[in-house]
């Protein structure tokens, strides 16, 4: 007998890791998660935001605690993940959504290409990979116990080139990969019992982008314009829009999904922009 379509898109008891969580996407993870009756881990650096959210979900009649990490800190995992089972005795799910591009990494128009701030891509590069690869060794290993799934957040960038954001595109392009990768090695070792994929967002306005994408006065800044008529859409993405696609790849509705990219952009990569 197949569930109930409402049972099997809950996450009712699930203890649920969110990575980034303290960002304007991890907010709308952590309030979708809530909705979905899951406990949730907020993990961030802004410990403020992150115990402001915790009191958020506890207040909608939901659990949560939050914990103060660094994704590329081994050791703050580490001792964040012993909190985690002090808490709930268990890790059922992943969502690395810590992540971003870097100001010092973004490529100014006009200037030298054969004059990039390494370091600056480097820490782009860093910040997205290995803080979504580190937190999946940590927390991955008390998943993979009882089964469960992971989530990665790949971009639109890796899929085209988008001019500026070389170091953040070289990052999600190789979130892609791992994702993949990561996988065939879990199924090889665990077969149906942890899975592993991918969100692709498209263009959301965060802390990150907002300069970029929009002037002062909220108005579209070139580049702005530029991804507005790319999106067939005609618009940027709502934080909230992203969250059916996250419940589904941590249900049971996708327990035979793996290794895969699910695209939330409007459209932007089917069209040529011709």
């Amino acid at each position: 007998m197949v569930k109930e379509v409402e049972s099997l898109f809950s996450l009712k008891n699930k203890v649920v890791v969110v990575t980034g969580a303290t960002g304007i996407l991890g907010e709308a993870f952590v309030n979708g998660l809530c909705a979905a009756g899951a406990a949730i881990v907020i993990i961030g650096r802004n410990e403020e935001i992150a115990k402001q959210r915790a009191a958020d979900v506890i207040h909608a009649g939901g659990k949560a605690i939050y914990i103060i990490a660094d994704v590329l800190n081994e050791q703050d995992l580490v001792d964040a993940n012993a909190t985690i089972i002090k808490a709930f005795g268990r890790i059922d799910a992943l969502v690395n959504a810590a992540g971003g591009n870097v100001a010092e990494a973004v490529i100014q128009p006009g200037s030298d290409i054969f004059d990039l701030n390494i370091p600056a891509l480097k820490q782009a590069f860093d910040l997205n990979l290995f803080g979504t690869l580190l937190p999946t060794q940590i927390f991955g290993k008390e998943i993979a116990k009882n089964g469960g799934s992971i989530v990665n957040i790949s971009s639109v960038s890796a899929n085209q080139a988008i001019t500026r954001v070389l170091g953040y595109s070289l990052a999600k392009t190789a979130i892609d990969c791992y994702t993949k990768w990561m996988a065939v090695e879990l199924a090889n070792r665990y077969q149906d019992k942890i899975r592993i994929n991918s969100i692709v967002p498209g263009f959301f306005i965060t802390n990150q982008n907002r300069a970029l994408l929009t002037h002062e006065d909220g108005s579209l800044t070139a580049r702005g314009e530029a991804i507005i008529y790319k999106t067939p859409f005609k618009r940027f993405g709502a934080p909230e829009e992203l969250i059916g696609a996250l419940v589904y790849l941590l249900s049971d509705a996708s327990k035979f999904v793996n290794g895969e990219n699910i695209k939330v952009d409007g459209g932007f990569t089917a069209f040529s922009g011709v």
